[in-house]
């Protein structure tokens, strides 16, 4: 029985294990696809985190947190949610960015104010 315990965790030890790269291998690209599709679709008006639209709304943590505060998902969901369907002057860009697009540039965004820009 207990062979089959250190079996049990061992298996359960590697798979862990060999899932976590996979995993940070995906948010990492994921945050380089984002980053490629930001500068094309949202530097113009969001270079460095700011909004020159309006400057309240910058994607800074503080601010992010403060208006994201309105939505009853994550912060990424909540940052998913603004892009596809836009708010105030920014555009909707669900008919223009796909959902693995929409994502990876939420994903950008959320790694980007956790860094400080």
């Amino acid at each position: 029985m207990r062979r089959l315990a250190k079996l049990l965790a061992t298996i359960t030890a590697v798979v862990a294990l060999s899932i976590a790269p996979a995993a940070q291998a995906s948010t990492t690209g994921s945050i380089e696809q984002g980053e490629q599709i930001f500068a094309h679709n949202c530097a113009a008006c969001h270079m460095g985190g700011g909004n020159v639209i309006q400057a309240s709304r910058t994607l800074k943590i503080g601010d992010l947190n403060e208006h994201l505060d309105e939505y009853r998902q994550t912060p990424l969901e909540a940052i998913e949610h603004q892009i596809e369907d836009g708010k105030n002057a920014m555009p909707a860009y669900a008919d223009k960015l796909s959902e693995e697009e929409i994502i990876a540039v939420a994903t950008f965004v959320e790694h980007q104010a956790e860094q400080g820009w």
